[in-house]
């Protein structure tokens, strides 16, 4: 089977692509760096020849409100518009766990358009809500930055790895379009304010942490319900404590 994975030499497309790969799949990593431009369209309908499965795990280069919206507006155009051509029968996209409760951040606007052109394409889709990766830990601290302080809400959230995202992401490849979201989270609820913290002293960033109930996340003040997933999510394996301890250990880099 042929698989396109849009963003495929990013964080989770790398590794969703060396997971196809190694069930035997026919697999594109589709990137500018590959000369797909999702924006401009340059090589995209080239890359979805013969493609029965395409996967959307690109972000935006920019979290700046006018450009996201035009990222992921023109890319998700310009992708369902190729599938249409290439006869695609199924579209999978990664979005966010709250991205409809998230509407005061123009990053989560753009990510709810995305998805709004995906569901009036008449191309069968799966959208995978996932919720944050520990990777992204420290982009949280540094959205919340303030000179030498962090100011972070006390929001619950359920994060989740990396690799468990792909997992996630390399079953549903394999299964028939759901029409509808389906979500991933981690096994590990716990407070944002407490996972950056643990995140950034585990690489000797000793910032004061200043947690406050009005801090906003990418534009949105948080409840405790917005980042977290329902009950019938898919729970990754790795739990967030384990990870975060081997921080320092594995040199995994922020």
């Amino acid at each position: 089977m042929k698989i396109v994975v849009i963003g495929g030499t990013g964080l989770i497309g790398s590794k969703l692509v060396k997971r196809l790969q190694a069930n035997q799949h026919d697999v594109v990593a589709a990137s500018p760096a590959s000369g797909v431009n999702t924006v401009t369209g340059q090589g995209l309908q080239e890359a979805l020849d013969g493609a029965q499965v395409v996967v959307d795990v690109a972000n935006s280069p920019s979290f700046e409100d006018d450009a996201v919206m035009e990222f992921f507006q023109s890319s998700s155009r310009n992708i369902m518009a190729a599938e249409a051509a290439a006869g695609v029968g199924h579209h999978i996209a990664l979005s966010v766990v709250g991205t409809e409760r998230l509407q005061e951040s123009g990053y989560f606007r753009a990510k709810l358009a995305q998805e709004t052109i995906i569901r009036g394409a008449n191309i069968p889709f799966t959208l995978v809500h996932s919720t944050q990766f520990f990777e992204f830990m420290f982009g949280i601290a540094q959205a919340g930055a303030e000179a030498n302080t962090v100011h972070l809400s006390p929001a619950m959230m359920q994060p989740i790895h990396s690799d468990d995202v792909a997992d996630a992401l390399a079953d549903v490849v394999l299964m028939p379009p759901l029409n509808e979201v389906t979500e991933v989270a981690g096994p590990e609820p716990i407070r944002i304010c407490d996972a950056v913290q643990n995140y950034l002293r585990q690489i000797g960033d000793n910032r004061e942490i200043i947690t406050d109930p009005q801090a906003r996340y990418f534009g949105a003040v948080l409840d405790d319900g917005t980042l977290m997933p329902s009950k019938g999510a898919r729970i990754g394996r790795t739990p967030f404590s384990q990870w975060v301890k081997c921080v320092s250990a594995c040199k995994i880099d922020p």
